[in-house]
């Protein structure tokens, strides 16, 4: 699955839904506990993952090879699903969705302890591992993300130098600037939208939290108009918005390729497109492959800043989780702590480990070099968000709504930003009085 490793959204989170039509939970409260002593974990597991591309070049029977020199009783047999989300939310229906799974975005969180297993308390958990908070329910856990990933712009440097940008925009206007530079400059597309890929589209909603610095950017959702005057969402719209209303996108959206976007973008021809962490591997391969230089790929934060220094959102990706009815429980937590932990999954996909100690993975260094504050979103709002995102049908975490800002942008609709944008702060606030709390 090359378009994503992570994000939703990941990004985990970029597909986020609410509601569930599931039924096959009807345990609650069960655990699965950490073995004590590996030499005595025994059974057959199933891991259902959204990662086709890596169970068919061999790398999850690699890791399961690794994983069995600590647990050589445990047999592991992975599942691929293709749509994974839409699969597993069938399977879901029955007791029968593998042993450990990604847990789907469409699980409302309440629900988890129906259909997962416990690993253990907030309290203990969060003292090891970040994103703890996006699966505690009643102050347990439900799952773990291998990686962390924070959104950001993907870009070929050289293309840039050749404009004669040599640093970070600290701002939405010195980026058009920059991009505009680029487009006098340079024969690339200075923005590349990924429009008809339509996914791309979703990772804007990750732009919350990075222009203000807020921990808090969550609850704000939750609590306030999203697209009100200066808001992250707002701010990230609106560059959007100018980035194609000013024609330094694509002429054609609607013809635009993600596969094709990659080497495009490693040789030249594209300078910019926002993605995530999780995408610059990608890239890198693309790089390679085309006979270009690979250190040419670069990752920049969203041009913003608070006291001077930027700042980036870490999200967690799909969270792993053990199946309540796993006849295996102990075999389950015992790959889905070894995969956290000892895999090195993290890596491998130059990712953010989740373990709390752990140093930045070498693709962030220029973050760290630049002194960028990698913060991470108080996740307790994040049910109510869901439940007010379905029920105003504005889809922050759907590529709807920003592929009409696009089509808005480039004259293929009819309005004007702000109405559009008003428009969506008030079908969020509306819903805001019917979803509790």
């Amino acid at each position: 699955m090359n378009r994503r490793t992570v994000l939703a959204i990941a990004v985990g989170a970029a597909l986020m839904l609410a509601g569930c039509t599931g039924t096959g939970g009807t345990s609650k409260g069960a655990d699965a506990k950490a073995p004590v002593d590996p030499s005595k974990v025994s059974g057959t597991i199933t891991v259902l993952t959204q990662r086709t591309d890596l169970v068919q070049d061999g790398t999850m029977k690699k890791y399961a090879a690794e994983f069995n020199k600590t647990y050589p009783k445990v047999k592991v047999e992975f599942q691929a699903l293709t749509n994974y989300e839409t699969e597993v939310k069938i399977r879901m229906n029955t007791e029968n969705y593998g042993d450990v799974l990604m847990i789907p975005a469409v699980i409302k969180k309440n629900d988890y302890p129906k259909f997962f297993a416990s690993l253990g308390t907030e309290a203990e958990r969060s003292k090891k591992y970040r994103f703890t908070d996006f699966t505690a329910v009643d102050g347990k856990v439900y799952g773990q993300s291998p990686i962390g990933v924070t959104p950001g712009f993907v870009y070929n440097k050289k293309v840039w130098r050749d404009a004669g940008i040599t640093e970070w925009p600290t701002t939405p206007a010195e980026f058009i600037a920059d991009l505009k530079a680029i487009k006098t400059k340079t024969d690339a597309v200075p923005y590349y939208t990924n429009f008809a890929a339509q996914w791309p589209l979703t990772s804007w909603t990750y732009v919350n939290g990075s222009v203000h610095c807020d921990t808090q950017a969550t609850t704000e959702l939750a609590e306030g108009d999203p697209w009100a005057k200066g808001s992250d969402l707002r701010v990230g719209d609106k560059l959007l918005y100018d980035i194609v209303h000013d024609g330094l996108a694509e002429k054609d959206p609607t013809t635009t390729n993600w596969e094709e976007s990659k080497p495009r973008l490693a040789k030249g021809e594209i300078a910019t497109e926002w993605l995530g962490t999780w995408a610059i591997i990608q890239y890198q391969d693309a790089a390679k492959q085309a006979g270009t230089d690979p250190d040419d790929i670069g990752f920049m934060p969203f041009p913003a800043q608070v006291d001077g220094k930027f700042c980036a959102v870490v999200s967690p990706d799909y969270n792993q989780a053990v199946n309540v009815h796993s006849k295996h429980k102990e075999a389950a937590r015992a790959w889905v702590d070894w995969f956290t932990d000892k895999s090195g999954y993290d890596k491998d996909n130059l990712a953010l480990s989740p373990l709390k100690n752990s140093s930045l993975p070498t693709v962030l260094k220029p973050y760290e070099d630049a002194g960028v504050k990698l913060i991470e979103l108080d996740d307790s709002a994040g049910a109510r968000v869901k439940l007010l995102d379905d029920e105003s049908e504005v889809g922050i975490y759907k590529p709807d709504y920003r592929q009409d800002l696009v089509d808005l942008a480039r004259g293929a609709k009819k309005g004007d930003l702000d109405g559009f944008l008003d428009d969506l702060g008030k079908k969020w606030t509306d819903a805001q009085q019917t979803v509790g709390s």
